[in-house]
């Protein structure tokens, strides 16, 4: 059951080149300019391939995340498992549940596709929010973008 969320919050699937434009500049606004990303690490060929999700309200993307499936299994695991990422609000619209319904929403759509668990790479800001959501830490401390991440697994 997804978080509670502002009254008009809807979670969409992005089924066009126009809602894949809006998760982009929602991550432009957090990710590049925010947090100063590179853009040529933000983006990757995964995009592609990725389910994307956003988070909407009024009318307006707020919020954006997707789920890459994995096709090697994480060590010490087994079946099918996929990867979060990207999550990123509007600052605006942070600490009022979008982020657990964006969560929420990836979540089922691995198990609609039958993943066994999810990893994720969660800056260490934002590692007790997963935890909240049932992630576990696994392994050290690591930088990416510039910025310390942890690697974290939720099984399904």
């Amino acid at each position: 059951m997804p978080a509670e969320t502002s009254a008009d919050v809807r979670i969409v699937p992005v089924r066009s080149e126009g809602d894949l434009a809006q998760a982009l500049a929602i991550r432009e606004v957090v990710f590049i300019e925010e947090q100063r990303v590179p853009e040529t690490i933000e983006r990757d060929a995964e995009d592609a391939r990725a389910y994307h999700v956003l988070a909407v309200q009024g009318g307006h993307a707020i919020g954006t995340g997707r789920l890459v499936m994995l096709a090697q299994v994480p060590e010490g695991e087994s079946g099918k498992w996929a990867q979060v990422g990207r999550m990123a609000v509007l600052q605006a619209s942070r600490k009022s549940g979008v982020g657990s319904s964006l969560l929420w929403a990836l979540e089922e759509e691995a198990r609609r596709r039958g993943c066994h668990g999810l990893i994720l790479h969660a800056q260490l800001s934002a590692m007790d929010f997963y935890k909240r959501h049932g992630y576990v830490p696994h392994g050290a401390v690591f930088e990416e973008a510039g910025m310390p991440h942890l690697e974290m697994k939720k099984k399904l």
